[in-house]
């Protein structure tokens, strides 16, 4: 007996993952694939790069320093200039000083560019249509456990709502 338990002790020590773990893990990597191709889908129908969608996605939220901006995609600064230069281009986005500290320029979503981003965000229905199937029970079980895992993630206990 006491041989079975090490062995179950072993199985489910952090280096080596036990099966449902595994297979939790392969599905999380399915869904991420899945949402990133309906991404580029609709990024390409908005005549957008996945990279050019993404930061005009952060835009639409909230005008963002280059710097920031660069950290949350995880990309050097120079390369956040040129995806801001080329949608300043076509009216998506604008540079303006930060009220804040006029030495920094925030990169911001024009109208038309918080337009794209909304229209964007609607048209992706990979996880929109399977959500409306769950309860809103399950729903809400769901969004809990991914919050719990990023939070253990981050190494944090708090909840971003």
């Amino acid at each position: 007996m006491g041989t079975l338990g090490s062995m179950a002790a072993a199985s489910s020590s952090p280096s080596r993952p036990d099966a449902l773990t595994l297979e939790v893990v392969e599905l999380i990597g399915s869904v991420v694939a899945r949402y990133h191709e309906e991404y580029e889908e609709a990024a390409a129908g908005h005549a957008l790069t996945g990279a050019q969608a993404r930061l005009l996605s952060l835009l639409s939220l909230e005008p963002l320093p280059m710097r920031k901006l660069a950290h949350r995609l995880k990309c050097e600064p120079s390369n956040v200039t040129g995806i801001v230069d080329r949608l300043e281009s076509r009216g998506l986005a604008e540079r303006r000083p930060d009220p804040a500290d006029r030495r920094v320029k925030l990169a911001a979503a024009t109208a038309e560019g918080r337009r794209v981003a909304r229209r964007m965000r609607e048209s992706l229905r990979f996880a929109r249509e399977p959500l409306a199937a769950l309860t809103e029970q399950e729903r809400l079980a769901l969004r809990d456990t991914l919050r719990t895992m990023l939070d253990a993630d981050r190494g944090t206990g708090a909840h971003q709502a």
